[in-house]
């Protein structure tokens, strides 16, 4: 989504096609994602959509779903923002595992639905930055 340039002790240029909002359901950290959204608007770099990021807790053992964080605090948020609500990721073991030995789950269980989920997504996120007009935005950070 975007391309950071530095040299140096120079100042980075950031390009930026679009952005993706991403929080988990509960309200101090929606509150976050709608200043970011703001952010972004304000600065007029596209906000491709919003991602609920460990929505639920379903128990590999007993399979029992538990929403830790709330639900569908981010899914309210982006009907509130008129952006669209893009994935829902669940809160499961095996991503913090396999993120953690740097092998995503994509990848060691690529037939898994979560697997599917973030295929998905970033289908959807690529089929977004096609629309998107040719609207970089150049950020100076010093």
């Amino acid at each position: 989504l975007s391309v950071c340039v530095c040299v140096g002790g120079f100042p980075c240029l950031v390009y930026v096609e679009g952005v993706l909002v991403v929080s988990t359901p509960q309200d101090v950290a929606l509150n976050d994602a709608r200043r970011g959204a703001a952010m972004f608007k304000q600065l007029n770099v596209p906000v491709l959509g919003i991602v609920q990021n460990m929505s639920v807790f379903v128990c590999p053992h007993c399979k029992s779903s538990t929403h830790i964080f709330g639900s569908d605090g981010a899914r309210n948020t982006a009907k509130e923002l008129g952006l669209d609500l893009l994935a829902d990721i669940p809160l499961h073991p095996e991503i913090c595992e396999t993120s953690d030995q740097g092998k995503p789950i994509c990848i060691t269980q690529s037939g898994s639905e979560i697997a599917k989920k973030y295929r998905e997504l970033a289908q959807e996120v690529l089929s977004r930055l096609e629309k998107v007009e040719d609207s970089t935005v150049k950020i100076v950070v010093e």
